[in-house]
């Protein structure tokens, strides 16, 4: 770990859910899982040990709701940010997370792609709160969700954090759809996706690869 990381605590009361969440904070640039913990206790415990900047916190523990433990890092000496993972998906816990402060909601299971996008966009919080001495409105904007899209955004379906995501994969030099998919995590439909969007916008070029047999191959490459 070096001093530029930020600092993740995963909570969640499944030892091998904990180690795929912990894998995927693992492989995101700039983050470190720094502990794991299985029940809210530990994750009080933990937090009060370690000074995490992030929390991915489950709701169901088994000895204190997630929410309350939301609750005490609220009144605690430590109070880091917090991103609620959870199965539950009634509307009392996520009004719940929402009024505890917690920075999102995720609903298991989901794949690595959604826990990245999160983790990237708060990464960008991050860095934008501790080098600011004070805010404008955009920076409050971004801060609180409203960010506008620049140059007209991402067709609908797209994320700027995904989309960020293939293109570090295509940073690797050129490749096919299937390959971004892999290097990504993401399917091939959705890496085809932003591909074609990178090329439609002049972000990649594309050419066509011919094989003894069937169609030709497309492959991208970073303008």
């Amino acid at each position: 770990m070096t001093a530029a990381e930020i600092t993740v605590l995963v909570v969640d009361d499944d030892f091998m859910v904990a180690r795929v969440h912990s894998g995927y904070v693992a492989r995101t640039p700039g983050f470190a899982v720094v502990g794991t913990a299985h029940t809210g206790a530990d994750a009080l415990r933990l937090v009060d040990e370690l000074s995490p900047d992030l929390v991915l916190l489950d709701i169901y523990l088994p000895d204190m709701p997630g929410l309350d433990v939301l609750r005490a890092l609220r009144n605690g000496d430590v109070d880091p940010d917090v991103i609620v993972i959870t199965a539950a998906t009634d509307v009392e816990t996520i009004r719940g997370a929402l009024r505890g402060g917690a920075l999102h909601y995720l609903i298991k299971p989901f794949a690595y792609a959604a826990l990245y996008d999160q983790l990237t966009h708060f990464a960008t919080l991050h860095s934008r709160l501790t080098t600011l001495g004070t805010a404008g409105q955009s920076d409050v904007d971004e801060v609180f969700g409203a960010r506008p899209r620049a140059g007209g955004g991402l067709p609908k379906g797209l994320t700027e954090q995904t989309a960020e995501l293939v293109a570090t994969a295509l940073r690797g030099g050129e490749m096919s759809a299937a390959e971004c998919a892999a290097a990504a995590a993401l399917s091939r439909v959705s890496a085809r996706r932003y591909l074609e969007h990178f090329v439609a916008t002049g972000r990649a070029a594309v050419r066509l690869r011919y094989g003894t047999t069937g169609r030709p191959e497309r492959r991208y490459r970073l303008s």
